[in-house]
């Protein structure tokens, strides 16, 4: 039963999240067309500073997996330098630096994901609430709705410059609060054995949940990136361009709860189809159609299922190696930040050969429905063989009987 110590760690790892996902890294996404407004730089290279900070990301996502010793400090300290990256971004104006900025928030970012999940995970688990684990997750989507209704906000008073400032800002009495909840956290150094039955599941689901986790990466971060500033740049729907990421906020907060719930009804296979063609659709839809209801559609759906995605497959992988959560997280989210650095590169390149965003949104779609076969027949080759073998030992049990 969930407790007031409880309630403090899963709380402070849910600020955490919203500091590194919501704000320091998606923040951008409503402070792009502001950004784009008054420096004056291309869809492209808007796309550059993107994918910097997903290198950044890949960085910290992998090298979260081999820090096994002072988890806790190493988190924290992270979480103070992405503040830092966050707070420099209003201050310094010039784009090189903004390159190494977006970098050093991504390589924070990717860490404080790992290890506030290893932790916080781990932790609901040693106490039997493994099933509180997906409301870790609505930090995402609260961080999401929260730069989706500061940002206009504190632009209109500070620039985008003020808002880069005032979230870092935020994002400081985050860390403090959080600092506080975890006082009395003690988590315990990993230790590098693996059990024979993890090792033998490896072998037979992980590598098209991985492949397949990294072409969800490479196709939903398009949308995740250039969204608002794609909404932005239709002059029937401008006015609505800060309302769809607040919406895809809102839409993420509850997301992560609601698919943990289903995990636990249904298979995760049969979950990840629906999430995953729910994805597909709200990608499209701006294609399709550029109405006020389609784009909000299509941001909510957005919303609902990037968040859920991950959530599902960090939890199906849980389940699967359970005295491995460091290491399976870690490359799960390291081959998911692989597939966003080159995402918003090819957007930028789409758009700048077409003249269009549809492009770009045409091919997101299709890589994520493509994500969505492999990790079908991956699972389909992973059971028909898992049968072959059954049916082998069944008849050699047999014959020495």
């Amino acid at each position: 039963m969930m407790n007031r110590q409880h309630i403090g760690i899963l709380f402070g790892g849910v600020l955490l999240l919203v500091v590194a996902m919501g704000i320091s890294r998606f923040a951008f996404t409503p402070i792009l067309p502001f950004m784009r407004q008054d420096v004056g730089f291309s869809f492209e290279v808007a796309g550059f500073l993107a994918s910097s900070n997903y290198i950044g990301y890949f960085i910290g996502a992998l090298w979260a997996g081999f820090i096994n010793r002072q988890k806790k400090n190493f988190l924290l300290l992270s979480v103070v330098l992405n503040v830092l990256s966050v707070v420099l971004m209003g201050i310094i104006e010039i784009y090189s630096i903004w390159l190494v900025l977006r970098l050093l928030a991504g390589i924070t970012g990717g860490l404080i994901f790992v290890l506030t999940c290893s932790i916080v995970m781990d932790y609901l688990a040693k106490h039997l609430l493994t099933r509180w684990s997906g409301y870790l997750f609505g930090g995402i989507g609260l961080g999401i709705a929260i730069s989706g209704l500061l940002v206009p906000a504190i632009e209109a008073r500070f620039a985008w410059q003020g808002t880069w400032i005032g979230l870092g800002v935020l994002s400081a009495v985050f860390l403090v609060t959080t600092f506080i909840l975890w006082r009395d956290l003690h988590v315990q150094d990993s230790v590098k054995t693996v059990k024979s039955a993890d090792a033998k599941m490896t072998k037979g689901f992980m590598p098209w949940l991985i492949v397949a986790y990294g072409f969800e990466g490479l196709g939903y971060i398009i949308t995740g990136t250039f969204l608002v500033d794609i909404i932005h740049n239709i002059p029937s729907l401008q006015a609505y361009s800060s309302y769809s990421w607040v919406i895809v906020g809102v839409a993420a907060i509850p997301s992560a709860p609601v698919w943990t719930v289903l995990l636990e009804k249904f298979s995760a296979i049969k979950i990840l189809v629906v999430a995953y063609v729910l994805q597909v659709l709200g990608i499209l839809l701006p294609v399709f159609s550029q109405t006020v209801w389609s784009v909000l559609l299509s941001s909510f759906l957005f919303g609902l299922t990037f968040v859920g995605i991950v959530t599902l497959t960090t939890s199906y992988a849980r389940q699967l190696f359970p005295t491995q959560s460091g290491p399976v997280v870690s490359l799960l989210t390291t081959f998911y930040a692989f597939g966003q650095i080159i995402g918003p590169i090819i957007a930028g390149q789409l758009v700048a050969v077409f003249s269009s965003y549809k492009a770009a949104l045409v091919f997101a779609g299709v890589i994520v429905f493509f994500a969505l076969i492999i990790m079908l027949c991956g699972r389909w080759i992973t059971v028909k063989r898992q049968a072959t073998v059954d049916n082998v030992l069944s008849i050699k049990t047999q014959s020495s009987s």
